[in-house]
């Protein structure tokens, strides 16, 4: 599937091509920590798939809880997460906010699930509003 996405703020945009029966969830320590939530929702993307189309992302490497390397990529201005590789530069992990066509993926599955936090499994009891409350 070709997707288009980028930042909040506009200053990055890029073209990609993924599967959209491999979303994934993950509900790692890093993960929470890198998105300021209970999880991110990646799209993994076809390797040298990815073209900036405007912008230049900062980026940094890290170890993640799998023990392998993982660079991060979002926009210096700001900060939006955009993107993952590993160590390699080979595989390729878009953040699911950050894309367009985000209302037509669905997640097909959840990893790091025993790192889950309290209450995320099931939200459907909670009361829903159509904006803000």
């Amino acid at each position: 599937m070709h997707i288009t996405g980028g930042c909040h703020c506009g200053a990055i945009r890029y073209q990609a091509e993924i599967d959209p029966e491999r979303i994934s969830i993950c509900h790692c320590t890093d993960c929470q920590r890198l998105t300021g939530s209970a999880y991110r929702v990646t799209a993994p993307a076809r390797p040298d798939s990815l073209t900036l189309l405007s912008g230049e992302p900062r980026g940094y490497a890290k170890y993640g809880d799998s023990g392998g390397l993982s660079r991060q990529f979002f926009c210096p201005n700001c900060g939006s997460p955009l993107y993952r590789t590993d160590g390699e530069g080979g595989a390729i992990g878009i953040r699911v906010g950050s894309i367009d066509q985000r209302r037509e993926l669905t997640p097909k599955k959840q990893i790091w699930c025993r790192s889950a936090l309290a209450g995320v499994e099931n939200i459907e009891h909670l009361p829903r509003f159509e904006g803000e409350d």
